[in-house]
């Protein structure tokens, strides 16, 4: 990586310097001239006749359903700034989710402020950081300069792309300490507005707009629809892409396996969702299994956990336990079919009108039977259910929203969500599991080390769900003759 000329400033502080100061030492090794050099014979790149991005009507609509849920109030929605990895180093940027939501927009230090024009209505800017300065130097002596990470939009092009008249952000924070009024605010993302509004905002009404914006985004438009199918079918194309070199990952690692799906993520969307979790053998009995370090061997089960995130932000949520040598053993299959039957059970449950609940305990009735068949309970079914005696081996919910989060909508009040009620739009995913620990001593030796766990993207609709997965096998032989249609 080049190594920047001066040490970095933020761009926003970047006072406009004379020759004399430069002189002076305030940009050390750099000359008069070559100064001068830099501030000239730059071509216009003004880019004129931007269209608006694809979102832009469902975005308008989500922000004039804000507006009338909170009139006469300003509200403040930042996007968050970069984060630093180590030294000068920082993460990727992935603006906040409320921000990109209401804007479409994903650049760092992004804010949207509505203000309110009276009782009722608001009038939404959006504040980003414009063309880096060419004649103060910033563009290439600040280490956020445009010759250093590349273009920005104008704020003219911004306002053409997303619809929303934009200003420079620079001059917010000022701004905002001034302005009076009610005030709302997103935290958690940006400690330089956090700290203009401090005198005027409090934690419970701030934490009413993101419980409202955790609970605006349950109900899915046809955009967003379109999105995640588009992120699931990346999704199946990158398991495809790992059936396809289970015989590298079995001479390498786990990581061969991340790397792989990781690729087809950043070739045809933003991201990967959230870290996926491949884990090979016992390691798919650990339920966040992200160091993806692990032996993969002929004969384990690989459970593999992973999404793509589209270049809007929504992210698919996709698991299979696969065989590594694409064929399933009797104990093996004995537990997947089991999961199955469970999941069966779980997504016939999604509908409109049925309780959130519904799926989750249709799904561990299934797995207590099962276990009680297996003699690794005592039943009857509803005891073991009364006091949740499978949880043992099934550890965890089985499902919950997704959208532009992975754990889509987790701010939302419970009586919205888990004890809520499902409506077209909806889209969950429905995942149940079956977990024998690698040293759980209650079970017969045969089990142990076996992780299962099947995981679809679901749909609600009009008439009953959609899986919007379905493109991925999943039943114990079809993911057979799949992985073998792919290994050729």
């Amino acid at each position: 990586m080049a190594d920047e000329l001066t040490p970095e400033t933020p761009e926003e502080e970047q006072p406009k310097k004379t020759h004399k100061q430069r002189k002076n030492g305030l940009y050390p090794g750099v000359s008069d001239e070559l100064a001068e050099s830099m501030r000239t014979g730059w071509a216009d790149t003004e880019l004129h006749g931007l269209e608006p991005i694809a979102q832009a009507t469902h975005t308008a609509a989500r922000r004039a359903a804000l507006s009338a849920r909170f009139p006469g109030e300003r509200l403040v929605v930042p996007a968050g700034r970069l984060k630093t990895r180590s030294n000068d180093t920082e993460y990727p940027f992935r603006a906040s989710t409320e921000y990109a939501y209401l804007t479409g927009d994903q650049t760092e230090n992004g804010v949207l402020v509505l203000e309110p024009t009276g009782e009722t209505g608001h009038t939404a800017t959006v504040y980003l950081l414009p063309r880096s300065n060419r004649e103060n130097g910033e563009f290439w002596l600040s280490g956020q300069g445009e010759l250093w990470v590349g273009r920005r939009h104008s704020l003219t092009e911004a306002e053409q792309l997303l619809g929303i008249p934009a200003k420079d952000v620079r001059e917010l924070a000022e701004a905002l300490t001034e302005a009076e009024g009610p005030v709302r605010n997103v935290r958690g993302h940006d400690a330089v507005i956090e700290s203009a509004l401090t005198d005027k905002v409090t934690k419970e009404r701030d934490d009413e707009l993101r419980v409202y914006l955790s609970e605006a985004r349950a109900v899915k438009d046809d955009y967003e629809i379109g999105e995640l199918q588009k992120a699931v079918d990346s999704t199946v194309r990158g398991f495809e892409d790992v059936v396809k070199v289970l015989d590298k990952a079995e001479a390498t690692s786990e990581r061969y396996i991340e790397g792989t799906f990781f690729l087809r993520a950043r070739v045809e969307g933003n991201d990967v969702g959230y870290g996926s979790i491949c884990a090979a053998g016992p390691h798919a009995c650990t339920l966040h299994w992200v160091r993806n370090d692990g032996d993969v061997r002929s004969g384990d089960l690989l459970l593999l956990d992973a999404g793509v995130e589209t270049h809007s932000l929504y992210t698919a949520d996709v698991t299979r336990t696969l065989p590594v040598n694409g064929t399933y053993t009797d104990i093996q299959r004995k537990i997947y079919d089991a999961v199955y039957e469970s999941q069966e059970a779980g997504i016939a449950a999604v509908k409109p009108g049925a309780k959130f609940r519904d799926f989750h305990d249709a799904s561990q009735h299934v797995l207590a039977e099962k276990l009680v068949e297996w003699g690794l309970l005592e039943g009857p079914v509803e005891r073991v259910l009364e006091l949740g005696l499978q949880r043992r081996w099934t550890l965890h919910g089985t499902g919950h929203m997704l959208g532009m989060d992975v754990h889509d909508c987790a701010a939302a009040r419970t009586e919205a969500y888990v004890d809520g009620t499902l409506e077209p739009g909806m889209c969950l995913t429905v995942e149940p599991g079956l977990y024998f620990q690698a040293d759980d001593l209650t079970v017969p030796e045969e089990y142990r080390g076996i992780g299962v766990r099947i995981e679809d993207d679901i749909l609600v609709t009009e008439d009953g769900n959609r899986n919007l997965s379905a493109g991925l096998p999943r039943t114990s032989v079809e993911v057979e003759s799949w992985m073998a249609r792919l290994k050729g």
